[in-house]
């Protein structure tokens, strides 16, 4: 231990931010499982094997709860949609990709976003955050177009595609999703080898 103040300071902070995280992703585990209706203060201490009082001391409102959750799930959807306009070449199919994993190895994270989106339209704490997918798939398709309804077009036909390929439960094809995305962006038909 370092007989200086600061490192006692960040190691609790340390501990403490590794304690939210922990917490997060045991909510995450009970949308996965029961919905979002099964998250409870009580049920997510159980799933991370903590005392009811520290999730509680972490967030201590639901609210506070679900919004950590949905936003860390956000956070990294946000993270890739912004890679892919900023390094991609062709971004519906960095799009598209990002949509594919959906249905396979994103899928459990991908299921517990689209249950709290939904829930977002009861709770207002969660709007905010739950836009944050929408904003980033309508910037980046306004990098392939200024017409605002192809914008709109392209958001929401994302946002039907990845509930498509979660109600499948199927393996995805990319360039099928990136074809799609391109007719709603208003890209002209291109035949597919073999159709």
């Amino acid at each position: 231990m370092s007989d200086q103040p600061g490192a006692t300071v960040d190691g609790r902070r340390a501990r403490g931010q590794k304690r939210r995280a922990e917490i997060i992703e045991a909510t995450l585990a009970v949308v996965r499982r029961d919905g979002a209706a099964g998250v409870t203060h009580r049920a997510v201490a159980k799933q991370a094997g903590i005392p009811v009082s520290l999730s509680t001391y972490y967030f201590a409102t639901l609210d506070e709860l679900l919004v950590a959750a949905l936003s860390s799930v956000a956070d990294g959807y946000t993270a890739r949609i912004r890679e892919i306009v900023d390094q991609h070449e062709d971004k519906l199919a960095g799009l598209a990709e990002l949509i594919v994993e959906s249905a396979g190895p994103g899928r459990e994270r991908a299921l517990a976003e689209r249950e709290l989106c939904t829930l977002a339209a009861r709770r207002p704490a969660l709007m905010p955050v739950a836009r944050r997918w929408r904003e980033g798939v309508a910037e980046l398709a306004a990098t392939l177009t200024d017409d605002p309804d192809a914008v709109a077009a392209v958001v929401a036909t994302s946002d039907g595609l990845c509930t498509a390929l979660l109600i499948e439960n199927a393996p995805a094809d990319a360039e099928h999703v990136r074809a799609v995305l391109g007719r709603a962006v208003g890209a002209p038909r291109t035949r597919r080898p073999g159709r």
